[in-house]
C-alpha cells in the first residue's frame, strides 16, 4: 500500500478538491450506513479493549497498543493483540510480536475466538473501531494533536473515516501532543462523559545519534511527526525524506539512501516500523529510533483500566 495523503486533507488548505469529491464521500457514507443494518454483533466472555482512530493513519495507535499491553501484563493479565489480517500492515504486526502474542484473521471475531481457546483473558482490538460486528467493553480513540482532524471531511474529501459524532461510541480519547483546550471542547461537545488523556513519544536511544550527521526517512502516516521529534532532540539533520504510509522500499531506493548516507558521512535513521519493512541485507546500513509512550496521569489511566475488571 503506497498511498500518500493528499495535501488538501490538511487543515487550512484548499477546499476545491474536498468539495469536488463530496458526492463520492456522501455515497461511501450512505453505503456504509446501509451495511451496518445487516451486521451481526458478536459478544465474548473476555474484555475487548478497542484501540482505534477516525483520522486515517499517523495517530500513534500502534505504539499506544503496545503501551496498553504492558499495562495489562503488569496487572497480571494475559492479553493478546487482535488484528484483521492485512498483508500491507505486517510492519505493525512485527512490532507487536516483539512484545506479545498476536491473533490475526480475515474476521476479527474468529481471531478473538482462537485467542480465548489459548487462555487469553483480555483482547486488545487493534484498529477495530469501525468493526460493528464486535461488542467492545472499552473503546479508545487516538489522535495526534498536530493533525487533529485535518480539513474535517470524510474520505475521500478528507482524512476522516467517521465524523466526530462517532465519539459518542467511545470511552476515552488519547491525544499524542500538547494540551489543546479547543480540541477538548470539540470532543466534549460530542460526548460529555468521555475522558481525555495526553501522551508523548520519548526517544529511548537518542544518545546514540548525538553529535552525528543524520539523514532521516519515514514511510508512516505522518512522517513530519517523526522529523519533529528528531528536531526537538536537537539532532543534526541534513535531510528529511518522506514516503507514503506502509511504504515498500525498492532496492534502488534503499541503495540510493545508503549511498547518500555514505557520501555525507551520515547515519541513515528511520522509524522502527519502517525498519522492519526493510530487507535484512540492507538493515546493517540503517538505524532506527526506539520510542516509548509516556501517558500523562498514567496512574489515573491505569485505574480506569482496572475498573474494567471491577465492573465485569
Amino acid at each position: 500500500m503506497n498511498i500518500s495523503k493528499p495535501k488538501f486533507w490538511d487543515k487550512n488548505k484548499t477546499f476545491i478538491f474536498p468539495i469536488l469529491l463530496l458526492p463520492i464521500t456522501i455515497l461511501i457514507y450512505l453505503v456504509g450506513n446501509y451495511k451496518k443494518l445487516f451486521i451481526k454483533k458478536h459478544f465474548f466472555p473476555i474484555p475487548i479493549i478497542c484501540i482505534g482512530n477516525i483520522y486515517l493513519g499517523g495517530t500513534g495507535k500502534t505504539p499506544f497498543s503496545i503501551k496498553l499491553f504492558s499495562i495489562l501484563k503488569n496487572l497480571k493479565k494475559n492479553p493478546a493483540f487482535i488484528r484483521k489480517k492485512y498483508e500491507a500492515f505486517q510492519d505493525e504486526v512485527k512490532l507487536q510480536k516483539k512484545v506479545g502474542q498476536i491473533y490475526e484473521n480475515n474476521k476479527r471475531a474468529q481471531a478473538i475466538k482462537e485467542a480465548i481457546k489459548n487462555k487469553v483473558d483480555v483482547a486488545i482490538l487493534d484498529d477495530g473501531f469501525q468493526d460493528f460486528s464486535i461488542n467492545k467493553n472499552l473503546s479508545i480513540i487516538c489522535f495526534n494533536e498536530k493533525q487533529w482532524i485535518g480539513n474535517g471531511f470524510l474520505i475521500p474529501s478528507g482524512p476522516l473515516r467517521e465524523s466526530l459524532s462517532s465519539l459518542k461510541r467511545a470511552d476515552y480519547v488519547i491525544i499524542n501532543g500538547e494540551k489543546n483546550i479547543n480540541i477538548e471542547k470539540k470532543i466534549f461537545r460530542e460526548n460529555k462523559l468521555i475522558k481525555i488523556y495526553y501522551t508523548r513519544h520519548e526517544a529511548i536511544n537518542i544518545d546514540e545519534f548525538k553529535n552525528k550527521k543524520i539523514i532521516s526517512f519515514a514511510g508512516i502516516g505522518n512522517p513530519i511527526n517523526f522529523f519533529n521529534l528528531l528536531s526537538k532532540n536537537k539532532m543534526n539533520l541534513l535531510d528529511n525524506l518522506s514516503f507514503p504510509d506502509h511504504y515498500n522500499y525498492s532496492e534502488k531506493e534503499l541503495k540510493d539512501l545508503i549511498d547518500k548516507g555514505k557520501k555525507n558521512n551520515a547515519v541513515l535513521l528511520t522509524t522502527e516500523k519502517d525498519y522492519f519493512r526493510i530487507e535484512n541485507k540492507y538493515r546493517e546500513n540503517i538505524r532506527y529510533l526506539k520510542i516509548k509512550v509516556v501517558i500523562e496521569k498514567e496512574e489515573e489511566f491505569i485505574g480506569e483500566i482496572k475498573k474494567l475488571y471491577e465492573n465485569n
